[in-house]
């Protein structure tokens, strides 16, 4: 990838040295699959612009988003707009997370949103990256890409990218199809500027 086509596709050029480290180390080297990283990307951080998971709910999204967490108004107000006690909250107990404050120490950052102790240990040990005690790590461009790339990777992603099989390929990523015609359009409009 060149500056060029990471203007075209209106990414800030401090993403341009991550995401080519990225694309060397997990064989991201076609341009279906160059183009699929980045349209899936784009979508989940908002055009490499959001590296941290947005957790500012009312407790009307709260309800709808996590409804055995929140399974009323009364509960849900409890942690309305308040980040911190969300993740808290919804992450508990799960993704290895055991420790109180774990749900927050390991929200979701990174590009792909790496989310729980679990995924930051197997990723940082990956990476060589001690990630447990610098979760804060996953905001800069470097490693929001390279844990990506891990995830990808982790996830066989490369070989949906290969047949262009867009929705399967959200659903490892999402845990469902939200944001599909989106994700297919930015994968899209990548692989035309990727040529």
């Amino acid at each position: 990838m060149d500056i060029d086509q990471l203007t075209a596709l209106k990414i800030d050029q401090k993403w341009l040295q991550p995401l080519n480290d990225t694309f060397a180390k997990y064989e991201i080297n076609t341009n279906k699959r160059q183009a699929a990283f980045i349209g899936q990307c784009q979508h989940e951080s908002d055009n490499f612009r959001h590296l941290e998971e947005n957790l500012h709910y009312s407790a009307v999204e709260l309800m709808r988003v996590w409804p055995s967490r929140f399974p009323n108004i009364n509960v849900a107000m409890q942690y309305a707009n308040n980040p911190e006690k969300i993740a808290n909250k919804v992450y508990a107990g799960r993704l290895g997370n055991n420790e109180e404050g774990d749900g927050w120490a390991y929200h979701g950052r990174g590009l792909i949103q790496l989310t729980g102790r679990d995924n930051y240990a197997a990723c940082g040990n990956s990476l060589g990256y001690a990630l447990i005690t610098n979760p804060e790590l996953l905001l800069q461009p470097k490693y929001a890409a390279l844990s990506a790339g891990w995830f990808w990777n982790k996830k066989g992603l490369n070989a949906l990218a290969d047949k262009e099989d867009y929705t399967t390929m959200t659903e490892r990523i999402n845990g469902g199809t939200l944001g599909l015609e989106s994700r297919i359009e930015k994968i899209h409009l990548a692989q035309r500027v990727l040529g």
